[in-house]
């Protein structure tokens, strides 16, 4: 099976035939009020997945993944790797997809594929190491900052490579192959240490990369390289040793459980006031997270199979918090932070350092009778008695789901539109949140 026998969802799409069965002009109906109480199963990783799907690129033989959610961006990626020759082969019923690059038939990443989402850049350090040439589409993607690839392109020229940048495409050369170098990054970037690591990995000689991003999906992606035959040290710390090799393996990989969906749903437990067992979660891959749930007056604690997550207490106290690079608070849960925080006693200030445009769901939490101020680069949240239901617009996938937890312990009913964002990283949504009770469906237009 390839990815053309599963159409892509796009956002003007309204007849979508995808394996995700899911319309981009459909709503979601919440009626609030309910307690969840069960558990909720924690999907792969997206956010992980995606960088391992474009490690398919760097060797001939079979790249197996397993524990794959089935995701629209998911979908897209694969549409994107099949068009540079990659045999995809989704297993559905094992969650598992497996990857045969065995010739790059195209290098060139067209604008029409990636501007559905950012992480095709991805696809770059990969293609030009094992082809010397690779030929990429300026991303899209969530609308949430200019989240440059000037980081992506300045360490691939340490690598060696010639970067042009025309008609809104990277051009990149590396005719007689990249070289180990010394890349520091003037600050955190994930996708950018994803992308080098990658590339490196096929490089001669050595490459250190200073002030790499220590996320857990990082370390997956550099867990999986090591299997496939890579040489990498210093995997979790901010200092990566890349040894490059000639050619890698295929492999088996396991994707780690998404902490941001773990997160996520942690804190629409919370703002319910139920109970419930986030089936393999990690805790420590949100410990930041857990520290503010507890402190705010939620239980978290770690539990057999996952982790458990209640609110005893009914309601919520404000506190502070701040995104960072892991292990720090994730800019990917703040806007779900932010709206269990406008039903909590008291006031509380979120500062978004990561992205400069990240509260876009700000206006549409007021529609509920949210509290919240912004200030620059930071927003104080007065915590309400309670929310009330309101139609709503999703502007983002992060922003798209805490409108989803504000409707979860909102009175009354209220519609979220343009779900497609939702579609994007969350697997299942509405039947893993109605399997503990809450009164949700999806509905068309």
């Amino acid at each position: 099976m390839t990815p053309r026998d599963f159409d892509i969802i796009a956002e003007e799409s309204a007849s979508s035939t995808s394996i995700i069965a899911k319309s981009g002009m459909d709503r979601i109906s919440i009626k609030g009020g309910q307690r969840l109480q069960g558990v909720i199963p924690i999907s792969g990783a997206k956010n992980a997945a995606l960088p391992l799907m474009t490690a398919s690129l760097l060797t001939k033989e079979t790249l197996t993944l397993t524990n794959l959610p089935e995701l629209a961006d998911i979908v897209t990626l694969a549409e994107l790797l099949t068009q540079h020759g990659v045999s995809v082969d989704w297993d559905r019923a094992n969650s598992a997809i497996a990857f045969k690059a065995g010739k790059i038939t195209n290098t060139t990443a067209p604008y029409d594929l990636v501007r559905k989402m950012r992480a095709s850049i991805l696809v770059l350090g990969p293609i030009l190491a094992r082809e010397g040439a690779a030929t990429v589409s300026l991303p899209g993607g969530c609308a949430i900052g200019t989240r440059p690839v000037d980081l992506h392109l300045k360490a691939l020229e340490q690598l060696g490579a010639e970067i042009k940048l025309d008609k809104g495409y990277v051009h990149a050369k590396a005719p007689d192959g990249l070289h180990g170098a010394e890349v520091v990054f003037p600050f955190v970037s994930v996708g950018a240490t994803e992308n080098i690591m990658m590339a490196a990995a096929l490089a001669d000689g050595e490459s250190k990369l200073i002030n790499a991003a220590r996320e857990p999906e990082v370390i997956d992606l550099a867990n999986c390289l090591t299997t496939m035959g890579a040489k990498i040290y210093g995997i979790g710390s901010d200092t990566l040793i890349i040894r490059g090799v000639k050619t890698l393996s295929g492999g088996l990989h396991r994707v780690i459980p998404d902490r941001i969906e773990a997160g996520t749903y942690a804190m629409a437990v919370a703002a319910t006031g139920g109970n419930v067992l986030l089936k393999g979660a990690r805790m420590d891959h949100i410990g930041s997270l857990v520290e503010k749930l507890n402190e705010a007056g939620a239980k978290v604690n770690e539990a057999e199979g996952g982790m458990q997550v209640s609110c005893p207490n009914g309601r919520l106290a404000g506190v502070d918090v701040m995104t960072e690079p892991f292990p720090g608070f994730p800019t990917d849960l703040q806007a779900q932070f932010m709206a269990l925080m406008s039903l909590a006693d008291g006031a509380s200030m979120i500062t978004e350092s990561i992205f400069e445009n990240r509260f876009m769901h700000v206006p549409e939490l007021s529609r509920m009778g949210a509290s919240i101020n912004l200030h620059g680069g930071s927003a104080m949240v007065r915590g309400v008695s309670s929310l009330t239901g309101a139609p709503v617009m999703a502007t983002d996938l992060r922003a798209s789901v805490s409108l989803v937890i504000a409707g979860l312990a909102a009175e009354g009913e209220t519609i979220v539109s343009r779900v497609y964002h939702l579609d994007r990283g969350y697997e299942r949504v509405e039947e893993k949140l109605a399997e503990c009770g809450a009164e949700i469906k999806r509905i068309g237009e």
